[in-house]
């Protein structure tokens, strides 16, 4: 098997719903999402994808949908408030955690078509969670 990797950093605002801790506060992270493809056959080329192409897709993704945003939770009621001072928000159905949004990240991968096996996303320089998909 071939594993290649690609680092992504982005900004990100969130903070966490029935939460009893500093994260239920709104804050900020310099976020490193980590993410690596794998495969068993190369391709004419001799690679598993082309490092470009996986910033290109992914990169603008991240870029366009997360990167200096708030990652809010639908039912977070700063959600009304922020969209009406026209702030960028991203909604999630779930707590925006650093696993569940390297799931996010994980899941978009998988549906541009990249053969994902896993995405960590670094939260803090000394924190981050891993998504590896279903098994």
């Amino acid at each position: 098997m071939y594993r290649v990797t690609r680092e992504i950093h982005f900004c990100y605002g969130h903070r966490l719903l029935n939460y009893d801790g500093k994260c239920r506060h709104l804050h900020g992270h310099n976020g490193r999402a980590v993410i690596t493809l794998e495969t068993a056959e190369l391709d004419s080329l001799g690679m598993v994808v082309d490092f470009s192409k996986l910033k290109r897709v992914i990169g603008t993704w991240i870029d366009e949908a997360l990167d200096h945003k708030m990652l809010l939770h639908k039912d977070d009621p700063a959600l009304a408030m922020l969209r009406q001072q026209g702030e960028p928000v991203f909604v999630m159905d779930v707590n925006p955690t650093a696993e569940n949004i390297a799931r996010l990240i994980y899941e978009n991968t998988l549906k541009q078509g990249f053969p994902v096996v896993e995405v960590k996303l670094w939260e803090t320089e000394s924190c981050f969670a891993t998504y590896t998909g279903p098994r």
